[in-house]
This record gives structure tokens, C-alpha cells and sequence, in this order.
């Protein structure tokens, strides 16, 4: 086992290297940062190739049990500067490791009977993505899908914004056209937000298969979306501006979804 006390050794180097999108995309890793979201990732089926623990905060033992004694897994002690220079923040339980990144295709997601689906267009806020996906779990949506994304999944500020529900959320990311040949395929309808939709949010029948579309917040959805959709909808808002947080209007659209199919 290799033991770190230099946050210039080359290995600390290369790990804070995969905090750009162009690293990440040349070595095929990300990073993983807290003891939560490394377990979420081993049951998402992940492949771990390293961690990184501080053994005064976090044994060995325990990571080896959390990684269900996979002897493939490269383990590296570092010393309590080394993590502290690392660690975005204080909770992360000793523990930063690199991944490899699944392929998120559309057609390795698999519907329920009635399924509901996130639909997220130009996303470019690490963070409304992250949080989307807080949501999506707690939903328990079928899939979130990225279209013409901004930014990859594998954000760092993505995974810590999730709090590891990139892991366990089916997610596919594709374009929009693929996306809407896709839904239609398999009849499900498309609920565009739109601030000139005619219909409020809760006034639509989510009971059926069902997918919401979500925009920027600058610019909304594009008119792919607008003039493909089933219904245009709208979340009527009573206050001086005309939009609101996208990670915090789809919780909003979603769990109008969740009660409706209560009922």
C-alpha cells in the first residue's frame, strides 16, 4: 500500500487533474469524494480503480468492507495535510477515490409500466444538475436525461451537489432530437415548461407515461421542445419575476406528478 505526504507528489498531482472536464475525458476516471457517495457508487456497479483515505479519519478496514473486499482496488494512505489540502469539504469521512464513467445511453434505461422521466435541456449549472438528481431519487423517477448538457455528469460539483444520486439515478444523455424520437417511441408524453404555456403545471394529467422538460433558466426550453410537446405548461407565479430556480420548478412539476399517481 503506497503512503502520501506530499501534495506534490505526482498521484495528488494527477488527482487534482480530474477536476477539468478535458482530464477527466483523457484518463477515463472522475473523483469520488465522501465515504456516502463511494458506497452509492459501488452499488450503482461502478468500477473503482483508486481511493485515496486518511487513516485518522477512516480506516482501511472500513473501506475494504464498503468495496465488498474487491482486491482489485488500488489503496493509498495519506496523510491528514494531504486530504486536508484535497478535501473540498470537511465531510468527505477521509475518503476521495477515481471511477471510471458508465455510458449513459437511451437505451439501456428501463421504463415501468406508468414511467416518469426528467427531461433536462442545456443544462449548465453543476449544482441545478446535481440537485435535479436529489430530486429524481427521491421521486424515484424511471430516468433523468441530459440533452445538449453543459456540463458532463461527472462535475465534481455534480457528484457533491447529488450526494452520490449520479450513482444510484438511471441517466442517459443524448441531443434533443434523439430524446423526443426516442420519448415518442415509446408513447410517452412530452410536458414542456414554457413562461408563454397556457396551462398551469397542476392542471395536466400526469397519470399516464409522462415526461417533464425542464430549460435554462436565461432561455428556457428551445423550440425543439416547444413545437414537439404534448402540452406546453407553465408554473403560475404570483410574485415581481417571471422564473425560478430550475432544480427547485422541477421538484415542483414532478411531485404534482407524485401526488397525482397517490391518488
Amino acid at each position: 500500500m503506497l503512503n502520501i505526504t506530499s501534495i506534490k507528489n505526482p498521484r495528488i498531482i494527477n488527482l487534482q487533474k480530474l477536476e477539468k472536464a478535458r482530464e477527466r475525458k483523457i484518463q477515463n476516471l472522475f473523483v469520488i469524494e465522501g465515504l456516502k457517495e463511494l458506497t452509492m457508487a459501488v452499488v450503482g456497479g461502478y468500477e473503482i480503480k483508486s481511493i485515496f483515505f486518511c487513516a485518522s479519519i477512516v480506516s482501511a478496514n472500513e473501506i475494504i468492507i464498503i468495496t465488498k473486499k474487491n482486491n482489485k482496488i488500488e489503496l493509498i494512505e495519506i496523510s491528514e495535510d494531504v486530504f486536508q489540502k484535497l478535501a473540498y469539504r470537511e465531510s468527505y469521512g477521509g475518503v476521495i477515490a477515481t471511477a471510471v464513467p458508465q455510458k449513459h445511453l437511451l437505451n439501456n434505461i428501463k421504463l415501468s409500466s406508468i414511467p416518469l422521466i426528467i427531461i433536462l435541456e442545456s443544462v449548465e449549472k453543476p449544482g441545478n444538475l446535481g440537485a435535479i438528481l436529489r430530486t429524481a431519487d427521491a421521486a424515484n423517477v424511471d430516468a433523468v436525461i441530459v440533452c445538449d448538457g453543459q456540463t458532463d455528469v461527472y462535475n465534481p460539483n455534480v457528484v457533491r451537489s447529488s450526494l452520490g444520486c449520479v450513482f444510484t439515478t438511471p441517466i442517459a444523455v443524448a441531443s434533443s432530437d434523439e430524446t423526443i424520437n426516442w420519448a415518442k417511441q415509446n408513447n410517452i408524453k412530452i410536458y414542456a415548461t414554457a413562461l408563454t404555456a397556457s396551462k398551469a403545471y397542476h392542471t395536466i394529467n400526469y397519470l399516464e407515461p409522462s415526461a417533464i422538460v425542464m430549460g435554462t433558466e436565461s432561455t428556457g426550453l428551445s423550440d425543439v421542445w416547444l413545437k414537439n410537446s404534448t402540452q406546453n405548461i407553465i408554473i403560475p407565479m404570483s410574485g415581481k419575476i417571471d422564473s425560478m430556480n430550475v432544480s427547485n420548478a422541477t421538484a415542483i412539476v414532478v411531485f404534482e406528478a407524485k401526488r397525482q399517481r397517490r391518488s
